[in-house]
């Protein structure tokens, strides 16, 4: 494996999570913009040609919302990769945003790390080596 193709996730408003990943995260937005429905956003460089991504999709009307309790959800969290010279950069610009950002640290990679959440709650990481 060379790394990662995708996440998909189901999101309750595609515009509400599009703002935050497109405009707060900084992805960009690589699908059609004909394309209805899912909206895929490129994160990081591409492998061979092939996109790294984040793609939102509309979650149905007739399925459950998540769980509130993280525990009790399928996707703990997912982490994005910035550089060590731009993650102080990055902490004080979401702070600057009015983002909630949280801090942790790696079991056992020397890495720094934030947390915030998405617009459906998921927990996004952004993590740079230390």
């Amino acid at each position: 494996m060379r790394g990662l193709a995708e996440i998909v996730l189901m999101v309750a408003d595609v515009q509400r999570s599009l703002h935050f990943y497109r405009d707060v995260l900084g992805l960009s937005v690589i699908s059609p913009s004909e394309l209805k429905g899912p909206v895929f956003l490129q994160v990081g460089d591409a492998i061979d040609g092939v996109p790294q991504q984040i793609v939102l999709v509309p979650r149905p009307p007739d399925a459950p919302e998540p769980a509130i309790d993280r525990r009790h959800r399928s996707l703990h969290h997912l982490g994005l990769i910035v550089s060590s010279t731009e993650f102080g950069r990055e902490r004080v610009r979401l702070e600057g945003l009015g983002m909630q950002l949280r801090t942790g640290e790696h079991p056992f990679l020397a890495v720094q790390a934030i947390y915030l959440d998405d617009p459906d709650g998921n927990e996004v990481e952004i993590v740079a080596a230390k």
